[in-house]
């Protein structure tokens, strides 16, 4: 049974499972926190693929302070604990192993190698196992490892700067900057937490972007992988020693010039390089194709307050003749970053 207490301690948990949002790729962000006596007697949290995860770490807090007896103990975890051998041992028998007496957990874990199976483990040891608590909030931690896991295309966040007029460049193809720079460090979040980064040719020769993670400000840079950046270039107008491409010489990199549709594209990304969120920063054509072909699950303007003229380039370039065929969205979350407008969208 569901109680406050459950939802107060798991909110603890989901928040030690943010500090690895930038760190875990391409393992989910988990964290986990372990209570005796309505005390928290251990917390922890995962921070890279290959280290040990949040329960883990939880455990041996929790074993230094009190010792050995966790009998009466209760494990809040924010997803599913594993029941396989990967490049560490399952945590659902490390839980077992500890002798909590109840396990907490938030969301399931689709991933086929669990699905069910640490739950059914926890119970089979006699674990009194309470799930869907503070749900919602978990799912949000992990949204592109949880579709691809459930067997879907990654997440794709869209990502525009644009002008008050709905413009992106100057006809010249002058754009920076458009926003300032806290709308520029939150950039840096977004892909911080991708596995790669969908841009086109036509942005890589204008701009020649580093559209790489370089802040301090979000993690030790040392622990974030940098996204694989995949350009699209399907006129073949780009090869891999061109100047354009200077600042792509030491990060993973795929000069896409087959004729691939983008949701083969998503594909590729999700199985052969086990990504599970994608970020597109592109120019209009782009972003436009993956709009008109339903493949974004989030759509992220920031809206800088100035106008930039008829004659700019707008965002977005499909023709429309009926309002039919409008896109629509619903807004999920405002807010305001130094002088510009961050909205974040999701399709309808």
């Amino acid at each position: 049974m569901i109680n406050s207490q459950d939802s107060y301690f798991m909110s603890i948990a989901i928040n030690l499972a943010k500090k690895g949002q930038f760190t875990t790729r391409p393992n989910p962000c988990v964290g986990c926190v372990i209570v005796k006596d309505n005390q928290v007697i251990g917390q922890g949290y995962h921070y890279k693929a290959g280290q040990p995860h949040a329960e883990v770490f939880a455990l041996r807090q929790a074993i230094q302070k009190i010792g050995d007896d966790l009998m009466g103990a209760t494990a809040y975890v924010t997803l599913e604990p594993c029941s396989h051998y990967g490049r560490t041992p399952p945590c659902a028998d490390a839980l077992i192993k500890a002798g909590v007496s109840r396990v907490v957990i938030a969301t399931s874990d689709p991933n086929p190698k669990v699905l069910g199976a640490g739950i059914a483990k926890l119970q089979h040891a006699g674990i009194n196992v309470t799930t869907n608590v503070c749900q919602d909030d978990a799912k949000n931690l992990n949204q592109g490892f949880l579709k691809t896991m459930a067997g879907g295309l990654p997440y794709v966040r869209l990502k525009i700067a644009c002008s008050l007029d709905g413009k992106i460049a100057m006809t010249n193809g002058e754009s920076k900057w458009i926003t300032g720079d806290k709308a520029r460090d939150d950039v840096q979040k977004l892909r911080a937490v991708s596995g790669a980064i969908i841009t086109g040719s036509e942005t890589i020769i204008q701009d020649v972007p580093r559209l790489d993670v370089r802040s301090h400000k979000i993690a030790n840079l040392a622990d974030i992988d940098q996204p694989l950046l995949v350009v699209l270039d399907r006129r073949k107008r780009l090869n891999l020693t061109a100047t354009s491409l200077k600042y792509q010489q030491n990060r993973p990199f795929w000069l896409c010039q087959d004729e691939l549709s983008l949701a083969q594209v998503l594909t590729k990304l999700k199985t052969d390089h086990q990504i599970h969120d994608v970020l597109v920063e592109a120019g209009a054509s782009v972003a436009t194709a993956f709009l008109k072909a339903g493949l974004v699950d989030e759509f992220i303007v920031y809206q800088a307050p100035c106008l930039l003229g008829n004659s700019a380039k707008p965002m977005f370039v499909a023709d429309f003749y009926s309002i039919s065929e409008q896109l629509r969205f619903k807004m999920v979350s405002h807010e305001t970053l130094g002088d510009d407008l961050k909205l974040t969208f999701k399709p309808l």
